[in-house]
């Protein structure tokens, strides 16, 4: 099975979909949680002691970045329905 008949099969399941967004928060939550028994030895930055910093500033990015792509391409890039009228 290729990822296309995966993604047709499955893509379309609300039961699948919604154990595997479970599964996904599951798995973020121990990325997470992880983070608080690694050692911060090496540390640059104050803010790098901080257990979940980069989980956090990497959910924040990403967040801004769509954000930041939505406005640009409402402001800039789309035309209006009439445009070639």
């Amino acid at each position: 099975m290729n990822l296309g008949d995966f993604l047709r099969k499955y893509g379309e399941d609300e039961v699948f979909c919604k154990k595997a967004k479970k599964g996904f928060y599951v798995f973020l939550g121990l990325v997470v949680i992880s983070d608080f028994f690694v050692p911060h030895d090496a540390v640059n930055f104050i803010w790098d002691k901080i257990p979940g910093w980069w989980s956090f500033y990497g959910f924040i990015s990403t967040v801004v970045m769509i954000l930041l792509s939505k406005a640009i391409g409402h402001a800039w890039l789309m035309k209006s329905e009439d445009y070639y009228d």
